[in-house]
């Protein structure tokens, strides 16, 4: 059964649009709450406890608010941490013993949108089946528990400090950061006021970037997803390496001492080799926009690369059936199974660095043996609805880039989760041919409907 308000990354849109206006959310946190009421199986004068974080978009105190109200509706207790990274909230609902966490949150996208997602009492991302059941009672008429079994609310005040101390547990016990310079961009988003402290109190002297957000800020010209600021200041300041993480820190790019840039692949590639030195690495998870090249070099260290659909939910998916620990997007979301139960962007650097620190290597050393093909991506905005894969003129350029590339490339299309986007992907040996299919296959969707 299709899914009618989630995607693959929870519900999302601009805020003051359906489905993201104050009433739909307070009805779907009541939605949400009589399912955790129908399932928790607790005793009948005990509540379901959901936990509630938030990154630093300024939409999330109306969110946040009509959350709270759904969830009390229900019947279920509220416990509100304030801004906090995504990984964060997946880590405090295990720790706390709740039966969900909430994330109020549109992670890479700008400020004037926003969005909920949830994870389980285990820390992972809600089964489809889940998401399901809430989307059906969505449909069901909003009601109240009687006032004796209303949901009641409160804050967790040591949030940020039990998730630093979580973080650095994540790194060697013999190693440290001591004599590292490190810039750290949080995007001015939700780890604005963790990520600095956990890789100071580890010994590195740290230079913030993003980190004054003011509710309008996050994500723009900072963060993964505009990593310029960060070379900038690693350049500036003489640092030995650069994080950034996106608005939700689930999401992680480096650069090295030269300024130079780092994506998912390739950090997910020193992660695998350094582990497969001491460890079994049987295998780990990419998806259909991994690059060619990582998986080339992962297969030269013994290493399997399986290819999931996009999206963090779907790599896990196959980590888990795999039994594999490692897996991650060229995006930037890295998942160390055996570390946290969803990607994590502070956790994934931790593991860089420790792998840097135990083999006294640079970035670029440790990435020598990782050639990346050449590959373009380009998102062509479309209209709801629209039937991309049924156009002629698409499937004409999409035969004819494959000829030109002669089997040592790829073409990719997918519609975008999250936006109204085609995302369109090319991948190849000779830049040159890659990029000019790739704008000659967008220009074939643009002229399919018209634009």
């Amino acid at each position: 059964m299709a899914r009618k308000y989630f995607g693959t990354d929870g519900v999302r849109g601009r805020v003051g649009q359906a489905p993201i206006t104050p009433d739909f959310i307070m009805r779907l946190g009541y939605a949400a709450g009589s399912a955790l009421v129908a399932r928790d199986g607790l005793p009948a004068n005990e509540h379901p406890a959901v936990l509630i974080g938030k990154d630093t978009r300024i939409s999330g105190y109306m969110l946040e608010a009509a959350l709270e109200a759904g969830f009390s509706a229900a019947g279920v207790d509220v416990m509100l941490c304030g801004p906090m990274p995504t990984p964060a909230v997946a880590y405090l609902t295990r720790a706390l013993r709740l039966q969900a966490g909430v994330v109020i949150s549109a992670s890479h996208n700008p400020y004037d949108d926003n969005g909920i997602k949830f994870f389980s009492a285990q820390g992972t991302k809600l089964p489809d089946a889940v998401e399901l059941d809430i989307e059906a009672r969505l449909d069901q008429p909003m009601t109240c528990m009687p006032s004796a079994r209303l949901g009641k609310a409160r804050r967790v005040d040591d949030a940020a400090g039990r998730y630093i101390e979580f973080c650095k547990s994540t790194f060697p016990n013999d190693l440290d950061l001591r004599g590292m310079k490190i810039v750290v961009d949080s995007a001015h988003g939700a780890a604005y006021h963790v990520a600095p402290s956990v890789f100071h109190e580890l010994g590195a002297e740290t230079v913030g970037v993003g980190d004054t957000p003011n509710g309008l800020n996050i994500n723009h010209e900072v963060g993964a997803t505009a990593p310029e600021a960060l070379r900038r200041a690693v350049l500036e300041h003489r640092a030995d390496c650069g994080i950034a993480l996106d608005g939700d820190g689930d999401r992680l790019v480096m650069v090295d001492a030269a300024g130079r840039l780092y994506d998912g692949d390739q950090l997910l590639y020193v992660i695998a080799r350094h582990r497969a030195r001491s460890q079994s690495v049987p295998g780990v998870a990419g998806t259909l926009m991994s690059n060619l090249g990582f998986e080339h070099a992962l297969g030269r260290l013994g290493i399997a690369v399986g290819r999931a659909k996009v999206g963090d939910r779907y790599v896990l998916e196959m980590m888990q059936q795999k039994g594999w620990q490692l897996g991650g997007e060229n995006s930037g979301h890295i998942i160390c199974l055996d570390r946290h139960t969803t990607g994590d962007g502070i956790i994934a650097a931790l593991q860089v660095l420790a792998a840097l620190r135990a083999t006294s290597e640079t970035l670029g050393e440790a990435c020598a043996d990782l050639s990346l093909y050449p590959q373009k991506l380009i998102n062509v905005r479309m209209p709801a609805g629209f039937d991309w894969a049924a156009a002629d003129g698409i499937t004409s350029a999409v035969k004819s880039a494959e000829a030109m590339l002669d089997g040592s490339g790829r073409v990719l299309l997918r519609p975008s989760g999250t936006e109204p986007l085609l995302r369109v992907m090319v991948e190849g040996r000779e830049e040159a041919l890659v990029l000019g299919q790739a704008e000659a296959i967008a220009g074939a969707v643009r002229q399919a409907f018209g634009q």
